[in-house]
């Protein structure tokens, strides 16, 4: 693994872990992260999770410098989670930025070949769809209703990416700023259709890498029809407002057309 720092000393890979209610989850995937690329730091963003995911969080980084934490006033969704966390990593200058769920699905171990694909891309997505990718212990219905609106987000919005609800992705810095994220609002599953079409016409090099996405064994899914019909509902819009050029979707700051 090459070393991923910059050359005046700041420290350049940040891993964004949003958590709320992962504290059995939290420690394992810290573990298995430092075990994969042991450069990485790690910033916890926890939403004032009741079951001391938080406290744990503090004491991890107590014990490593290379764990962080962002404490937030209450549960305010995955894409504000995020949102806060790629603001921390840019006033900081950490040069590529990673977003990971805390439960395990996505695997640290695929990491190293992800961050080798930002020799040729901007964006680096850990997709299931893609040939080498896969899901393990997901319900049947689960795994069709994802594959269901990753084919509808890519038909609605005219994008290859066959992954494009996928949360594992790796962020050059650079990025975004261009991406308008003043500007975003959705949440959940819609935050990462929204994130990356809005890499797609900003015009920035997406890729895929095969990952085994594997269903949580600890704690609940945050998934809820709420977010999916905020997804559908988005989706459908921003892809009619394309194709007439009513210009709907808030785009960023001189995006070009994919």
């Amino acid at each position: 693994m090459t070393d991923q720092h910059t050359e005046n000393g700041t420290e350049s890979l940040l891993v964004v872990i949003p958590t709320y209610n992962e504290r059995d989850n939290l420690r394992p995937i810290v573990h298995r992260l430092h075990a994969a690329v042991p450069e990485a730091h790690v910033l916890v963003v926890d939403d004032g999770s009741p079951d001391g995911t938080g406290q744990l969080a503090d004491e991890l980084a107590l014990a490593d410098s290379r764990v962080k934490v962002s404490h937030r006033a209450g549960k305010g969704g995955l894409g504000a989670a995020y949102l806060s966390g790629f603001a921390w990593a840019m006033r900081r200058g950490y040069q590529i930025v990673v977003q990971m769920d805390a439960d395990g699905s996505h695997p640290p171990e695929t990491l190293p070949a992800m961050l080798a694909e930002l020799a040729d891309a901007d964006l680096v997505i850990g997709s299931r769809y893609v040939a080498g990718g896969s899901v393990v212990n997901w319900p049947r219905h689960r795994e069709w209703l994802s594959r269901g609106g990753n084919m509808y987000s890519r038909l609605a919005l005219g994008v290859g990416i066959r992954d494009i609800t996928a949360g594992y992705r790796v962020f050059r810095r650079d990025v975004l700023p261009e991406l308008g994220l003043d500007e975003v609002s959705s949440q959940g599953y819609c935050f990462q259709i929204d994130m990356a079409w809005r890499a797609v016409r900003g015009g920035f090099r997406v890729r895929e890498v095969p990952i085994t996405f594997t269903e949580r064994e600890r704690g609940d899914s945050k998934m809820s029809g709420s977010i999916v019909r905020e997804a559908l509902w988005r989706v459908t819009r921003w892809g009619l407002a394309s194709r007439l050029g009513f210009g709907e979707h808030d785009q960023p700051k001189n995006a070009v057309s994919a």
